[in-house]
This record gives C-alpha cells, structure tokens and sequence, in this order.
C-alpha cells in the first residue's frame, strides 16, 4: 500500500472533479414556465376578457377620481385572481379591500378610548436609527410589492420579478383595451369590446 501510493503520488493528490447536477427535463418545463408567466398571448385575453366583465360590472362612480379607483381596484382584483394566489402579493390584494377596513375601524377604535394627557403631549418622538442603503432600498422595495414588506431578501426579489411581469400585462391588457374603446376597432361599449376579444389575436407591445 505506501509503495503504490509512493510510486502514484498524483492517485491521493488530485481528487476526481466534481460531476455537474443534470437539470431534470421537470425542472427545465417548471423554469421554462416561470420565465414566460404572464406573457403568452392566452393569457393576455384571458385577462382582458375577465377584466371587461369586472368593468361591465361596476357601479357608476360619484366623480372622476372615484371612478379611476373603482377601474384600479378591479383591475388588480383581476390581476390577483389570474394568479390563483400562488404569490404573496396576490394573495394580499385579494385581502387588502377587508384588512384596510378593520384597520380603519380599529384606528377609530383606538381614538376614541385612547386618554389625552399633558405628558403624552410633551412627549418626544423616537428617533429612528438609520439603515444601511441596501436595507433601505429593500424595505422600499418590499413596499412597493403588496404584501412584501418583511420578506427576507430572494423572495422579495422572487415576488417582485413576478408582480412587475404581472403588471406589464395588465398595462397591455389594458391598452388594448382603450384602443377598442377610442374607435381602434370602431368604438363602442364594454360589453362590444368584450365580444371583439376573440377575434383579436395580438397586444400592443
């Protein structure tokens, strides 16, 4: 045994390379999945055409900036359904429209059992120490993206690759839609445009 290892020093020396992991075919569907979601020409009509009926749907607005919300909200909505709640993001839109309103109620709440006394008046407010720019880039960031504001680095990063690549589609969802609206297709209401979606088979980009 030492004088075959004597006589082969490179034998201990030089250990074998490591074998490169093999992307399994299942894998290679799943990534090839992720990278083309929310942008196949099926799903954009898919969108638009649940994204019409939401709009079909919608009770007249009182003024101009009621009726931008309205067409926001249901559009994110739309947007959060077509995710299935397979993301953190859609999941909180889908729960935002109940969660503000029970935070608006328990602000209301506190209000008006909270005391007011002198000391709590001269009181100083906190001051808040100062966070790295990185941190404060992510904490901007995780604010951005609905639901993500203490997620750890790679899912935020996950989920915000997502949500944009989510509203580019609703921009061209969208667009398309006000080119049918403006006479791009002859004009008319929802509910035309609605019917128009079938026969059109490209966005504009």
């Amino acid at each position: 045994m030492a004088l075959s290892s004597i006589a082969n020093p490179d034998a201990n020396s030089n250990p074998s390379p490591k074998k490169r992991r093999k992307i399994r075919p299942e894998n290679q569907v799943q990534i090839h999945a992720e990278e083309t979601r929310w942008k196949t020409e099926a799903e954009q009509q898919i969108y638009s055409s649940k994204l019409v009926n939401a709009l079909c749907h919608l009770r007249p607005p009182d003024s101009v900036s009621a009726s931008c919300r309205s067409v926001r909200e249901a559009a994110d909505r739309v947007l959060a359904n077509s995710a299935k709640g397979r993301t953190r993001w859609s999941r909180a839109i889908l729960t935002g429209s109940l969660s503000l309103r029970l935070a608006q109620v328990n602000r209301k709440h506190k209000r008006a059992t909270k005391p007011m006394t002198g000391n709590s008046r001269l009181k100083k407010p906190a001051v808040k120490k100062k966070l790295p720019p990185l941190q404060r880039k992510v904490r901007v960031l995780g604010g951005l993206v609905p639901g993500c504001r203490n997620l750890s680095m790679p899912n935020l990063l996950e989920e915000a690759t997502d949500y944009i690549a989510a509203l580019e589609m609703q921009v061209k969802a969208m667009t398309f839609l006000t080119g049918l609206l403006n006479g791009g297709s002859g004009g008319g209401t929802l509910a035309e445009s609605s019917g128009r979606l079938g026969s059109h088979h490209s966005f504009t980009s």
